[in-house]
This record gives C-alpha cells, sequence and structure tokens, in this order.
C-alpha cells in the first residue's frame, strides 16, 4: 500500500505544471546516467519554473534513398519545407527565434552548416537568426532539441528550434582517411569500426535471435506501418515537399510533390523475406529485409518559454524536463533500448508495468527482437504504428521524426507518459524527458549507436531506423487514468 502511495505521488508530481513559488528543487527530473552530468543545466534552471515547451513540430515524408522520392532532392531543400512550417502553422515572428540547431551526420561540418543556412533563408528566417549544426551520430536531431531545451532553460535565449536533416543519397555512408594504428591494442576501440550490420549479426548470434524471428518482425513492422498510413496517422505531421524527379536515362526532369513516407511495402510476406540472402555473413540472419531503411529526410520542432506561449496563444504539445546519455557494448550496439529504457523509466519514478506503449528503434530486427524480449514487453504495446523497417532511418534527422511522430500522435491521440530513446554511434545512449500538457508526460531517451560504424563501408547497407510518434493522456475527473509510451531509436 506504501508503495502504490509513493507511486501515485511521484505521478502526480510529473503531471503537475511547474509553479516558480511552489516548485520543489529536489523533486526536477534529472536523467543522467553520464558522470558529465549532462542534465544539470535542466535542474539547475527548472527552479525557475517557466517551463520549456514544444509547441509544433513537423517532418518530411522519408524517402528511400538513391532511389525514392528525394533522390534528385538538394538538402537544403528537404530542410526548408519543416523550417517554414514552423513560421506559416504557428504565426511565428522569425526574427524572435534565438537559434536553430540542426543535427546531421554524414555532410562534412562546413558543408551542411553552408547548406542549412541556406536553407533557413529560403524558409523566411532574417539573417540575424543565427544556426549551426551538431553530429551526435542517430541522435543527432534529438540533441538539437536538448541543446534548444538547455540554452532556452539557461536563459540564453527565449525561443528556439532544433532540428534534424540527412540526405543519404547526397552524402553515402563512407570511411575516409586512415585509421590510427593505435587501435589494434584496444579490443572496445576496434568494435568501434564494426559495420553495424555485424553488430546485428553478434546480437543474433549472442542472444539467440533467430532468423524467423527477424523476418516476422519485419513483416508486423511494415503491415503496420502500412495501416498507419492508409488511416491517416501521418498526414498531419508530414510537411509536403515540391521537388522533382529525373529520369536516370533522359535526363527529363518530371515535377512531383512528396508527401507519403516510400518505403513501406504492405504485401511482405515472412516466405518472400526468406528468400533473400544474408548481407553481412554468409552463414548470418541480417538481410536489407529484416533491417532499417537508408533514407532522405528532414524534421523540426519549436521549443519556447511556457509563458511565451501562453501568451502567443500557442497549442503546448509537451514540456521538455531533462536528459541523460549512457553507454552499451559497441560490438553490440543495437541492444542500447533494453538498457536506456528501464533507466529512464526509473529516473522517472515509474516501473515498466507503468507504459502502456513502447516504441522501439528497428535499426535491425534482431536487436529490437532482442529488446523486446528482454524488457518482457507485450508484442501488442510495441511500435503500433512500424518502425524503421518499414518507414526509414536519415541518420540525423531520426531524433526529430521521433519528436515530430511522437507530438502528433501525442496531441490526437490518449496516452500520458512517453519515453523516447534513439541508440546512435559510439554506443553512448541520450535520453531526454518530455512532460505533457493535460496530464502528459513525454520522456525522450535517445541511445548512441557503435562507434564509427556507421561510417564503415558494408557494400548493400542496410541498418538504419526511423522516426516515432507516441500517444496522448486521458484525464477522468480527479481519478487519473495514467496510461504511458516508450519510444526507442536504436542506431
Amino acid at each position: 500500500m506504501e508503495k502504490a502511495t509513493n507511486r501515485q505521488r511521484v505521478l502526480l508530481e510529473h503531471l503537475r505544471p511547474l509553479n516558480s513559488s511552489a516548485h520543489n528543487y529536489e523533486s526536477s527530473l534529472s536523467a543522467s546516467a553520464c558522470a558529465a552530468g549532462d542534465s544539470a543545466a535542466y535542474q539547475r534552471t527548472s527552479a525557475y519554473g517557466d517551463d520549456i515547451v514544444i509547441v509544433a513540430a513537423y517532418r518530411t515524408a522519408l524517402c528511400k534513398s538513391k532511389r525514392g522520392g528525394f533522390k534528385d532532392t538538394y538538402p537544403d531543400d528537404l530542410l526548408a519545407p519543416v523550417l517554414r512550417a514552423l513560421i506559416e502553422k504557428t504565426n511565428l515572428n522569425p526574427s524572435e527565434v534565438g537559434d536553430i540547431v540542426v543535427g546531421t551526420v554524414l555532410a562534412p561540418g562546413s558543408q551542411r552548416a553552408s547548406e542549412c543556412r541556406m536553407a533557413a533563408f529560403y524558409a523566411g528566417f532574417p539573417e540575424t537568426v543565427p544556426l549551426r549544426t551538431v553530429n551526435r551520430q542517430c541522435s543527432s536531431g534529438l540533441q538539437a532539441v536538448a541543446d534548444v531545451a538547455a540554452a532556452i532553460k539557461a536563459g540564453f535565449y527565449d525561443i528556439g528550434i532544433g532540428a534534424g536533416l540527412e540526405s543519404m543519397t547526397a552524402n553515402p555512408m563512407a570511411w575516409e582517411g586512415s585509421v590510427n594504428p593505435k587501435v589494434e591494442k584496444f579490443q572496445k576501440a576496434q568494435n568501434c569500426l564494426l559495420p553495424m550490420g555485424i553488430t546485428s549479426e553478434n546480437v543474433s548470434h549472442r542472444f539467440g535471435v533467430t532468423r524467423q524471428e527477424q523476418d516476422q518482425a519485419a513483416v508486423e513492422s511494415h503491415r503496420k506501418a502500412a495501416a498507419a498510413t492508409a488511416a491517416g496517422k501521418f498526414k498531419d505531421e508530414i510537411i509536403p515537399v515540391a521537388t522533382k524527379i529525373v529520369d536516370p536515362k533522359t535526363g527529363e526532369e518530371k515535377p512531383v510533390t512528396i508527401s507519403v513516407d516510400d518505403g513501406i511495402r504492405p504485401n511482405t510476406s515472412v516466405s518472400e523475406l526468406g528468400k533473400l540472402k544474408t548481407v553481412f555473413k554468409k552463414d548470418g540472419t541480417t538481410t536489407a529485409g529484416n533491417s532499417s531503411q537508408v533514407s532522405d529526410g528532414a524534421g523540426a520542432v519549436l521549443l519556447m518559454k511556457r509563458s511565451l506561449a501562453m501568451h502567443k496563444g500557442l497549442p503546448i504539445l509537451g514540456v521538455f524536463r531533462t536528459f541523460a546519455a549512457v553507454g552499451v557494448d559497441p560490438a553490440i550496439m543495437g541492444v542500447g533500448p533494453a538498457v536506456a529504457i528501464p533507466a529512464a523509466v526509473k529516473a522517472a519514478g515509474l516501473e515498466l508495468d507503468d507504459i502502456d506503449l513502447f516504441e522501439i528503434n528497428e535499426a535491425f530486427a534482431s536487436q529490437f527482437v532482442y529488446c523486446r524480449n528482454k524488457l518482457e514487453l507485450d508484442p501488442e504495446k510495441v511500435n503500433v504504428n512500424g518502425g524503421a523497417m518499414a518507414i526509414g532511418h536519415p541518420l540525423g534527422a531520426t531524433g526529430n521524426y521521433n519528436t515530430d511522430y511522437s507530438w502528433q500522435k501525442v496531441y490526437v491521440s490518449k496516452l500520458e507518459i512517453l519515453v523516447i530513446i534513439v541508440v546512435e554511434g559510439y554506443s553512448t545512449p541520450l535520453s531526454c524527458s518530455f512532460k505533457t500538457e493535460f496530464l502528459r508526460l513525454f520522456y525522450l531517451s535517445t541511445l548512441l549507436r557503435a562507434t564509427l560504424g556507421a561510417f564503415v563501408p558494408s557494400g548493400d547497407y542496410c541498418h538504419e531506423p526511423q522516426y516515432w510518434v507516441l500517444q496522448q493522456c486521458q484525464i477522468k475527473n480527479s481519478n487519473v487514468s495514467l496510461k504511458y509510451a516508450v519510444d526507442g531509436i536504436a542506431n
């Protein structure tokens, strides 16, 4: 009884809006397993009581690299539409934005920074609004959101945008340059150089995840994603992009508008997937069909102080709370969600049994199945709208897709506490937490994938995950009907 009472107190504390006069500093959420204390800034400034809220989040469709709808689209033309949407759909004065932070991975730093600044100008931002990029592998987009939230909490500015961009068509993954010979003396360092597909095979072999289980998981991902698309569950978050498709044989350009994820295969079957050859090991289990897709896309999230959002009459989709970083062995990088989800939930004073919806990134079916089984999750509660194997994963924008997908779903559905986890390179998980408005609490957790592995050439590379979305909350008078969702991205 005492345990139940304490749990109820913790839950209600999460759901209570911050108040500067009544705020209990010691009860502030802080979920960092990193010795550096990344979340210290959030906890330190939360005493001021003016929450950092998300008021808008949009994305492009996700399209197959080199073959999909964005194969002939410049990267800056991917980012500009979602930045413009934040202005147009909120009537925001663009000159009020204190900074734009864009997560990106593959393009050379100076090149991508220039492309992103160009996109900001296309979207209507004045030269007085600064912009920078951040690279934290597959959590780059989510790190951008966290960076903006931290800066707002620190008082550096009141409004900011966390965005993500990746054109894996324009900037394919490859390792350029030499490797330090010192790496031969350090096994963990050697593991940082493993191709992602090999880490998938390691998970499959070490934890006994069968080919049949992996192919079945892929089929379910496509089935759910196809059903969600048909039901219009993604339409409010996707900004249509007017672009072109170039015929590779004739050079003829055809104008098109892309507004639907193009990697979903609704008719995929276990028997068909079983015919595919393995990619990374002759006797392995990882194929192009049970791995996430290489994708092009962009996303953007608008954050500001609660007081300012209320003054502007903007909808409050969620409240940013904190983030944390943890690490796993790069050789089995995909197991990250199995570690990060419990860590994020525990940091919130909750338990896995409190969570009603889970989104775990499908970098590879091997690690997805392992994480789902390790946490003993009900399959009916996991990735209800499909995952990376069906939808795709543009590296730098993955964290934004999770946020976009999550908040749009939160706003139209009936769940309350959400957790997003992204696994990226360096196997150093990052965890961000959010509280949803009107009894909606959102936790964003990010896991960092295996070091540098994303840059190792590996033929028909097929690893990568996607974005997600969770759901929202329901209030029943004074009796709170508590429902939660967890989102995890592996990579």
